[in-house]
């Protein structure tokens, strides 16, 4: 995900901290990780910490509040670093032509008690990421991680060197006018956002593609199809997004999608206005946040694979047998038919010729004339008793079969229940009571040794806009709890309708629920429901004591007979959220 660190969220870095901590004085160098470094800085707007990460999966530069545990000894760069810049003042904070890099001037006090100044850069450049320490000279004293030769043949990054960047062939974007533009894009052989990426430093293709979508043009369409009216407009488009950064605007936020973290940008993505878009006004608030719920929602992902594996397995095992009762199900219908033949042949099978392939004779259930087919080498009441036979096989076939499609149908809608579940995890807690759910129902086989974990996990709880408690079972166990433990009688109860999802509780502690708090509940519902990407959903509410449960039923499993419904959209942003 670097890509979406771009040359255009480095520039508003820039500007933030610019704002906030130029003229810092360096309180703290600390080395967390082997490729990080986490500065505490004294300034006029108080105490801030800056995370710097030169991580080749993970490169990242944030202001942050959260203080990093650091090793016992400190390593070599963070002790040279303490040696030369410890108490320094950042004097200067400058991005140079667009690149993912920002240099720090920091002007400290050398042995002798002289003014020097020596610069920490820091680049961002996925696996080339780095953070080099350089003297007055632009000589580098060392980095955090060293590029020899044999390592790079663009460039040494090792003490004793030059720094310099390594050319890219691109140009910087803020600086271009009509005719460059014209001359370096729209002559490219190439998509409209490809040309536009291709062309410029620090512009990634999410903002190319923005670029594209505020013009009105198709980011995929090649340059060469576009008209000249069209060209006009993604050059205006173009200039106006450089324009504002030139002028400092930015407009910090992050893209959701499934209720996870999609994108993020400096600018606003008019490309996913289809989404839940979270604006920010601090572009560090946004990069820690995002790749902070990236990082969990990864993290509980392989945590979870394999119960996901393993009910998607039995849920298409269940589906596919369902399906096959379903199908024998319809084929006990012609059982009737045998039920008739063998009355008519009984009633009339008399008169019937020795050797006769069929019988006509009137129906008289229907009135109509019939023809029933015969067996030649049976006579007709040998006929008449296996066509008995095959209905009383067909009726026990169908007796069996609508009690066993009923239990398979259970079966599909509890794995159902149990995956939107493991859909809405957040912590390894959470996925404890799914593994005890599935152990129980057969499909994880239980360990001897096996010992019952401790439940740590608990419902979410959100406040309503009016101050109404709202609970949001995380499983079917904490579904069941909520629903007949929590709530009394005089409670809300709210549920996606016909689709799996969570059981949502509102304390009325009495009172006359306000028709916001009915709304937020219902997009809660939503939100918490497999309907989670619908545009618009349909939520069931009803009070508490009209839901019951069916005896011997899985957990979570309800039925209700007289309730409400709501149409919402599953969107939750504007909600509080006390505990998740």
């Amino acid at each position: 995900m670097t890509l979406a660190f771009d040359g255009v969220v480095i520039a508003n870095l820039v500007t933030e901290l610019n704002q906030t901590v130029l003229n810092a004085r360096i309180y703290k160098i600390a080395q967390p990780e082997k490729d990080a470094l986490l500065l505490t800085l004294k300034g006029t707007v108080g105490q801030k910490r800056l995370f710097l990460s030169a991580s080749a999966s993970l490169p990242l530069i944030y202001l942050t509040d959260t203080n990093k545990p650091s090793p016992m000894t400190a390593p070599n760069f963070c002790m040279l670093l303490r040696k030369h810049i410890a108490n320094g003042r950042i004097v200067k904070i400058w991005q140079p032509d667009m690149e993912r890099i920002i240099h720090f001037e920091i002007e400290h006090l050398d042995d002798l008690g002289d003014v020097r100044k020596k610069t920490l850069t820091v680049e961002i450049m996925g696996k080339h990421s780095n953070l080099i320490f350089t003297d007055e000279k632009g000589m580098i004293i060392d980095s955090i991680k060293h590029v020899s030769a044999q390592v790079s043949s663009v460039r040494e990054v090792l003490p004793g060197r030059t720094y310099f960047i390594p050319a890219q062939g691109k140009k910087n974007p803020l600086l271009s006018d009509e005719a460059e533009f014209r001359s370096l894009v729209l002559d490219r052989p190439q998509t409209a956002a490809k040309a536009i990426y291709t062309a410029y430093t620090g512009i990634s293709p999410c903002v190319a593609n923005e670029v594209c979508c505020r013009a009105g043009i198709d980011a995929d369409a090649p340059v060469a199809s576009l008209g000249e009216e069209e060209k006009v407009h993604l050059y205006h488009h173009f200039a106006w997004m450089m324009q504002d950064i030139r002028d400092g605007v930015f407009a910090p936020n992050i893209v959701y999608q499934d209720g996870h973290p999609m994108e993020f940008a400096s600018v606003r993505l008019t490309q996913y206005a289809h989404l839940t878009c979270e604006e920010d006004s601090s572009v560090s608030h946004v990069l820690e946040h995002f790749y902070a719920a990236r990082d969990t929602y990864t993290r509980i992902r392989q945590k979870s694979a394999d119960l996901r594996k393993i009910v998607s397995t039995a849920l298409e095992r269940s589906h596919k047998k369902y399906q096959l009762q379903l199908k024998q199900l319809q084929d006990t219908k012609k059982r009737e038919k045998y039920k008739v033949y063998g009355e008519l042949l009984t009633t009339y099978g008399y008169h019937v010729k020795e050797g006769a392939k069929s019988m006509e004779a009137l129906n008289y259930y229907t009135n109509e004339p019939i023809t029933v087919p015969l067996d030649p080498q049976l006579s007709p009441m040998e006929n008449a008793k296996k066509y008995f036979e095959k209905y009383s096989k067909l009726k026990r076939t169908h007796e069996a079969l609508t009690a066993l499609t009923v239990e398979t149908k259970a079966q599909v809608e509890h794995l159902e229940s149990i995956a939107a579940s493991l859909q809405i995890a957040l912590k390894e807690d959470d996925l404890v009571q799914i593994r005890q759910e599935l152990v129980e129902y057969g499909y994880i086989r239980r360990k001897g040794h096996e010992k019952k974990l401790k439940v740590k996990s608990l419902p979410f709880h959100y406040r309503s806009s009016d101050g109404f408690d709202i609970y949001i079972g995380k499983n079917n166990y904490q579904n069941e709890e909520l629903t007949f433990k929590l709530a009394n009688g005089g409670d809300w109860w709210f549920h996606a309708k016909k689709i799996p999802g969570s059981h949502v509780i509102v304390k009325t502690e009495g009172k006359e629920l306000p028709d916001r708090t009915f709304e937020e509940a219902a997009m809660l519902a939503g939100y918490y429901s497999q309907g989670r990407d619908a545009k618009k959903l349909e939520i069931d509410y009803l009070q508490r004591k009209n839901v019951k449960k069916p005896n011997g039923s899985a957990p979570g499993f309800v039925v209700y007979y007289t309730n409400y419904s709501m149409t919402v959209r599953p969107d939750i942003s504007g909600i509080e959220c006390i505990s998740d």
